[in-house]
């Protein structure tokens, strides 16, 4: 596994870290899977349930890190926010427009923040705001695809997956965390796996593109 401290400042080491990270989950995956159709009866039932478990932690696990270790990227560039996609000039203001909601803000606060706004585009990204990408521990399609739009991907992409991001991984994660007796199948053991090891690669690709390509700059 990558150490989390390791900073991906080139193009060849942010592929790299990403890859390895998601080499060792789809590894672990595939080696439950493996044990799954050799156990038992009884072994069959007690590690499809762990296995809906491990799929649901290296999707949330790899989203999380994926994600950390691209804005890391970028902001090892130190480019103006002038220069980058507007998103991430979005993602500078968004932590200041959430506390608004939380709190009796005055005319004059929000004044200096539209003034800052408007005069902040020529400050450089150079600090990740990792609560951006925060989980929650309950990675659903919904705040999977607002993790999308601070990376610039189009959540829309994985809207075919969005039912089995939601049922299939969450609920069921969550009722067998919570020590409910929710039977897995023999017969969703493909799905299971096959569907949570492409939502891994496709997220993966999707920002090692962004990278290659530097779609993250001003078109």
């Amino acid at each position: 596994m990558v150490s989390p401290v390791t900073k991906p400042y080139t193009e060849v080491q942010f592929t790299a870290q990403i890859t390895q990270d998601r080499n060792w989950r789809i590894k672990e995956i595939s080696d439950l899977k493996n044990a799954i159709r050799v156990g038992d009866d009884a072994l069959k039932r007690v590690l499809l349930r762990a296995l809906v478990t491990v799929c649901y932690a290296h999707w949330e696990g790899y989203v999380r890190f994926s994600a950390q270790k691209y804005l890391q990227h970028v902001a090892l560039r130190r480019h103006k926010y002038s220069e980058l996609d507007q998103q991430f000039f979005r993602n500078y203001f968004l932590p200041r427009l959430g506390a608004l909601k939380s709190s009796n803000t005055s005319v004059a606060d929000r004044c200096a923040l539209v003034s800052d706004i408007l005069n902040s585009s020529e400050l450089r990204f150079s600090r990740v705001n990792d609560d951006l990408v925060k989980t929650r521990s309950n990675l659903s399609y919904s705040v999977f695809s607002d993790i999308c739009l601070v990376c610039g991907i189009s959540g829309g992409d994985f809207s075919r997956w969005s039912t089995f991001i939601d049922v299939f991984l969450l609920k069921r994660r969550n009722s067998i965390a919570h020590g409910e007796e929710t039977l897995i199948g023999l017969d969703e053991l493909e799905d299971l796996t096959s569907n949570t090891i492409s939502l891994i690669r496709t997220f993966g690709t999707a920002l090692e593109n962004h990278v290659v390509l530097k779609s993250y700059k001003v078109a």
